[in-house]
């Protein structure tokens, strides 16, 4: 049965939306996109034709001006073998997305006096008091050293603690632990007790010595459960999501919702295919039939583009929207410039802040953007910045992994700003 098209913008959010394109289920999107033309048709367009090339599958694009929806519309397919078309309110794993919104939660707890993120990690999980390092020998071996000094919170968000993903010089005892990977939906293990287990592996390099991605906000996750007695979900939920009336967002879905979820491509030579399906990883995955046990901050959260512009327009409120006060301006000033110095190498011109990557070097980047712009991506392909110079929020969210050569994200960055003169 085709699902009838659902809410675009529901509840308070305060938008004139000047162009909305929306897929009806049954209807070829050629027929069904309207977008207020302009210089945006062309993003459309482009949209479209990574579509019809066989290159992505289906993907939503929004994009936010001035707190206003300019642009918003959903191209392609949901799911390719039910002929269901996708629509602007399907629902995506968004992966390490979720980071964003469990450093905020951090930042809450600082507010309200519960926490410094200057304080030691150990101060709230004692495991973490003392920990280790595997410092590769050179020789294809690792020697196990202790830590030169406590973690702190502030590492953990700039992601400085050293901590990766198990892959490091001391693999095998991450492997033989079971901890390695961002996919958390399959455990039946709380998380609380998942990242008790980590504190006893050895980490990939010294608290503060370089950019490390991994587990940290997966560690943070479990200090908001530990700092505020509630569960991750439970915070989030009564802290974040209901102020900001993002109503589809969740760690696991709810059963009437489960035919939103968008299904997972890989790209390969021979064109797109469902994804295979490891231990639920990049399949459908846990997300709809797990055991619902493991809240992973790292990478754990499903979400809608409506849901996730809400939380950014937040962050470009100086942490308001609609009434609601998440943060004060000044803690988003914090979390939105760079702490790392240049031990950030994953972009030319780039930086990192409390959650976010921030642009320090427009020419080095050599992309269009603004130097402050702050954003992030998830490993299901989608991505999103804020660009607070052009009072901008992007968010473009699709299903694809391995991606393969697509080159969408630059399209998407160059077509949004080659409108921007159109949006004032």
């Amino acid at each position: 049965m085709n699902r009838m098209p659902k809410r675009l913008l529901w509840g308070v959010l305060p938008v004139l939306v000047i162009g909305v394109a929306l897929v009806v289920r049954g209807a070829p999107a050629s027929t069904a996109v309207e977008n207020g033309g302009g210089r945006l048709e062309r993003l459309s367009e482009s949209l479209e034709t990574y579509v019809e090339e066989g290159r992505l599958a289906g993907a939503v694009a929004l994009v936010a001006h001035g707190g206003e929806t300019s642009y918003l519309q959903a191209v392609g397919q949901r799911d390719i073998a039910a002929g269901d078309p996708m629509e602007t309110d399907d629902i995506f794993r968004i992966a390490s997305q979720s980071k964003a919104i469990v450093s905020v939660a951090v930042m809450m707890l600082q507010e309200a006096g519960d926490l410094l993120i200057s304080d030691p990690l150990g101060r709230y999980l004692p495991e973490y008091l003392e920990t280790t390092v595997a410092v590769a020998d050179g020789a294809g071996g690792y020697e196990i050293v202790p830590a030169s000094r406590p973690i702190t919170i502030r590492d953990l968000l700039t992601h400085t603690a050293g901590i990766g993903y198990g892959g490091g010089p001391g693999a095998e005892l991450w492997a033989d632990a079971g901890i390695q990977g961002w996919y958390f939906a399959h455990r039946d293990e709380p998380i609380r007790e998942t990242v008790r287990r980590m504190a006893a592996l050895p980490m990939d390099a010294q608290p503060g010595e370089r950019f490390v991605y991994g587990y940290s906000t997966d560690i943070l996750g479990a200090l908001v459960e530990d700092v505020s007695g509630e569960p991750l979900d439970a915070f989030l939920r009564t802290r974040i999501f209901e102020p900001l009336g993002m109503v589809d967002t969740h760690f696991y879905l709810p059963e009437e919702k489960r035919d939103r979820l968008s299904v997972v491509y890989s790209a390969s030579a021979d064109g797109l295919a469902p994804a295979p399906d490891p231990g639920g990883m990049v399949g459908q995955g846990a997300y709809v039939d797990g055991p619902r046990t493991s809240f992973s901050g790292g990478a754990g959260l499903l979400s809608t583009a409506r849901d996730y512009a809400r939380f950014l327009q937040m962050m470009l409120n100086g942490g308001e929207l609609d009434g609601a006060r998440i943060l004060s301006s000044k803690s988003v000033e914090l979390m939105t410039v760079n702490h790392v110095g240049d031990r950030f190498g994953w972009e030319s011109g780039g930086g990192f802040g409390l959650g976010f990557s921030v642009l320090r070097d427009l020419g080095a980047r050599g992309t269009p953007g603004s130097v402050g712009e702050y954003g992030w991506g998830g490993a299901y392909h989608s991505t999103y910045w804020v660009d607070p110079d052009e009072d901008l929020v992007v968010v473009y969210f699709t299903q694809l992994i391995p991606t393969g050569d697509v080159d969408d994200h630059a399209k998407l960055r160059t077509l949004v700003y080659q409108a921007i003169d159109e949006l004032q």
